[in-house]
C-alpha cells in the first residue's frame, strides 16, 4: 500500500484532536494516523484509500498547516 509520510510537530493527543477535523475533511476519517511516539511525530496517510480523491502530500501538508501545525514531507 502506498503511503504519504510527513514529519510534524503534532506531539500529543490534544494536538491530534485539533488536527482531526482538518485531516478527516481532506483525506477522510480512518485514512491517517500520527505516531506521537516517533521523534519525528510522523503523520502517515494511506493513499490507496484516498487516491480517488486526488490527495497529494501538498493536500495533507495544507490541512496540517490550517490546523496550526507544521508538516514536512519525508522522503519515501
Amino acid at each position: 500500500m502506498e503511503t504519504i509520510k510527513l514529519k510534524t510537530n503534532i506531539k500529543c493527543g490534544g494536538c491530534v484532536a485539533t488536527v482531526t477535523p482538518f485531516l478527516n475533511e481532506s483525506v477522510g476519517a480512518g485514512n491517517w494516523q500520527v505516531d506521537t511516539q516517533n521523534p519525528d511525530k510522523v503523520l502517515t496517510v494511506q493513499t490507496e484509500a484516498v487516491q480517488r480523491l486526488g490527495v497529494t502530500a501538498d493536500t495533507v501538508k495544507a490541512a496540517v498547516q490550517q490546523a496550526g501545525y507544521k508538516a514536512e514531507v519525508l522522503p519515501q
